[in-house]
């Protein structure tokens, strides 16, 4: 859509006034886009949005910490250095991306592939397993840094619609069912399912009874479950030795300033098989927070994202996700769903808001006794919080259907042979064992058995086939674009008349220059 096209789009900043709405406009703004409340209630109200993703920020570095098997001693930095990178990227979308008031973070999109990763290296390998991810990580975060500012993503708009961007997203949390935390806590499921049920009831029993669990459903269900933990376990309740045994001796033996620093754990390396399987997760990622910019846009009032608009945007994220590889992270940086959702609750869609909470993460990421006193999280209740969070991410992702005519056959089709492909190539993958195994089982395969039984290939292979999201979301795009199909049907139209005109977004370079 043109600016010739949509005449009467208001311009920036002023969307969400009188005259002005969006199709899908919120009513219920408290604050918009560019307004500041006071200082301090910013700051609540910035450390309230970090509040709702901070068990996501804090997940998935927990998650590749046991999955590395990295020493307790590292993981207080490991995971301030999170928190650093979660502040750092945020700053640099709400001032030089698309400017939307959306928390950066981690991404469980990259998760999968950095697992699949860290399985073809060896668990125990901790060090050289985060420096290959580190060097997939850069690599793709330039990639996606080039594809933004090229304007790549924005181009191929024309080409994801829904039927694609569903199955992706939904299979973020889908192919992760089988996490260390869910299915090897069975010695402790009653911790499991306590955190589980905290979160259920506080979520959707107890949110209309009072306003912080709508808030805080998450955080109170974790603090809730791992306090009574805590209580058991000093008291002998809870031996030593359980899973879900609590010791704080890990918070008393930290130190009180830590300093993340770029190549903390040493240099990255790179290796083509593993940066090709990461990218699986960075397009993901980059399908991922497509679609966040659109809920963010109409939740905050405004018409959702031109094509420029998502090109700033996706562009920021790969320089925010080379950053996170410098950092030693070992996962990339993309737009968070439950800031969105935070938005919805609350109102506040401040973008000075976000940026005094990213501020406050970053002070946060310095403090060694914070990062320690996460490590304390029984494993347990990590497994109860995953099944929530993914859960809720597979739901998100479905949730993009709405766009979608479920009465063709042809889009049923497409998302259950995409859902279901997704879920058993990398099954199949896991059966087979490992990479060398597969290479082995690809040198016999007739006619281009000598193609596949090369490392290089045959490694890429077993990657991406083992990552649920890319073979999903490569097996929807293929179809959606070579199926017939109207645009009508493949909600493409629907999507098209909530886009603000490209003039009406500016770059931090065109305000600077007029004086914004």
């Amino acid at each position: 859509m043109t600016g010739d096209e949509n005449p009467e789009a208001p311009p920036e900043g002023l969307a969400g006034q009188p005259g002005t709405e969006s199709v899908e406009q919120s009513s219920d703004v408290e604050y918009g886009i560019d307004e500041r409340p006071p200082t301090g209630e910013s700051a609540l109200l910035g450390l309230q949005h970090y509040l709702t993703m901070v068990g996501a920020n804090i997940a998935v570095p927990l998650a590749l910490a046991a999955a590395m098997g990295m020493p307790d001693q590292y993981i207080p930095l490991y995971v301030g250095t999170f928190f650093v990178v979660s502040g750092v990227g945020t700053l640099l979308q709400t001032t030089f991306g698309n400017r939307y008031p959306i928390v950066q973070g981690a991404t469980f999109s990259m998760l999968a592939p950095a697992i699949a990763i860290i399985g073809f290296v060896g668990t125990g390998n901790w060090q050289q397993a985060i420096l290959a991810l580190q060097g997939a990580v850069i690599v793709g975060g330039v990639v996606e840094f080039v594809m933004g500012y090229l304007g790549v993503m924005g181009w191929l708009k024309q080409y994801l619609s829904p039927v694609v961007i569903a199955p992706t997203i939904a299979l973020i949390g889908l192919s992760l069912f089988s996490a260390p935390q869910v299915v090897t806590s069975t010695q402790a499921w009653w911790l499991v399912g306590l955190t589980v049920l905290l979160i259920v009831a506080f979520s959707q029993y107890l949110d209309d009874t009072h306003r912080v669990f709508r808030l805080y459903p998450v955080l109170l269900g974790i603090v809730a479950a791992w306090a009574i933990a805590a209580v058991l376990s000093l008291t002998g309740v809870i031996a030593s030795g359980s899973p879900a045994f609590v010791d704080f001796s890990v918070v008393a033996n930290a130190s009180l300033i830590q300093v993340p620093m770029p190549l903390q754990w040493g240099m990255p390396t790179f290796q083509t098989s593993f940066i090709i399987g990461m990218f699986a997760g960075v397009l993901a990622s980059m399908i991922e927070s497509f679609g966040d910019y659109h809920a963010v846009a109409r939740l905050a009032g405004e018409r959702a994202p031109s094509a420029r608009r998502i090109d700033h945007g996706i562009g920021m994220e790969g320089l925010a996700s080379v950053f996170a590889g410098v950092m030693g992270t070992g996962n990339g940086s993309t737009s968070y769903s439950e800031n969105i959702g935070a938005i919805g609750l609350t109102g506040v869609a401040s973008r000075y808001v976000i940026q005094i909470g990213a501020l406050l993460m970053l002070v946060v990421g310095f403090v060694g006794y914070f990062g320690a006193l996460i490590t304390t999280i029984p494993d347990p209740i990590v497994g109860g919080l995953y099944i929530a969070m993914f859960g809720q991410i597979a739901a998100v992702g479905l949730s993009n259907l709405k766009h979608v005519d479920l009465d063709s056959s042809r889009n049923v089709f497409i998302i259950g042979i995409a859902l279901f492909l997704g879920l058993a190539l990398p099954a199949y993958m896991g059966n087979v064992g490992s990479a060398s195994a597969f290479q082995q089982g690809m040198a016999s395969t007739p006619v281009v058995g000598w193609l596949l039984g090369l490392k290089v290939v045959s490694d890429t292979i077993y990657v991406v086939g083992g990552t649920g999201m890319a073979v999903g979301g490569l097996v929807a795009f293929v179809l959606d674009n070579t199926v017939e199909g109207t645009r009508e049907e493949r909600g493409l139209d629907e999507w098209d008349q909530l886009t603000e005109a490209e003039g009406e977004f500016r770059s931090a370079y065109e305000r600077y220059v007029k004086g914004d």
